[in-house]
């Protein structure tokens, strides 16, 4: 293990949430080997087709997301490595007037590959959700990507 080896699951991690956010999803289809599995609170997938598919067709534009992951714990082994990392998350999907945000405890695994580290399974369990109606809170406004935001 080198200090390289962490250096480069940290960035694969945050590409993997950058892409994510962004919608970008041949990028984000390249952070896992064909094989990964995921498990995010029970919603399980059992290949990166699957889960790219789920997320391409789920997190759609309109919905805004916002996911950090932080305080990475990870171990090399060889050509394996495991990760876990604390996640916040936001998701705000105005059409519908609705507001997740949440936490939650990552566990990956990961694998060295002639291309470099990938995700050979993503997954979380919650520290806690929570979720309401934007009409709850009327004096609430959201701003998205390209819209003006200084006053």
């Amino acid at each position: 293990m080198t200090s390289t080896d962490v250096d480069e699951i940290c960035r694969l991690k945050y590409r993997y949430l950058r892409t994510l956010d962004t919608k970008q999803w041949d990028e984000f289809e390249q952070c896992f080997v064909p094989e990964a599995t995921g498990d995010y609170n029970g919603l399980v997938f059992d290949d990166r087709a699957a889960l790219v598919g789920y997320m391409r067709e789920n997190v759609v534009e309109g919905m805004i997301t916002l996911h950090q992951a932080h305080h990475p714990e990870i171990t090399v082994q060889g050509d394996t490595a495991t990760g876990h990392w604390y996640l916040q998350d936001k998701v705000i999907v105005e059409a519908f007037r609705f507001v997740l945000e949440g936490a939650a405890i990552y566990t990956d695994r990961y694998v060295r590959t002639p291309a470099g580290w990938r995700v050979a399974h993503t997954g979380y369990r919650r520290t806690y959700e929570m979720t309401w109606s934007m009409d709850d809170v009327p004096s609430l406004k959201i701003s998205g990507p390209g819209s003006h935001t200084h006053v």
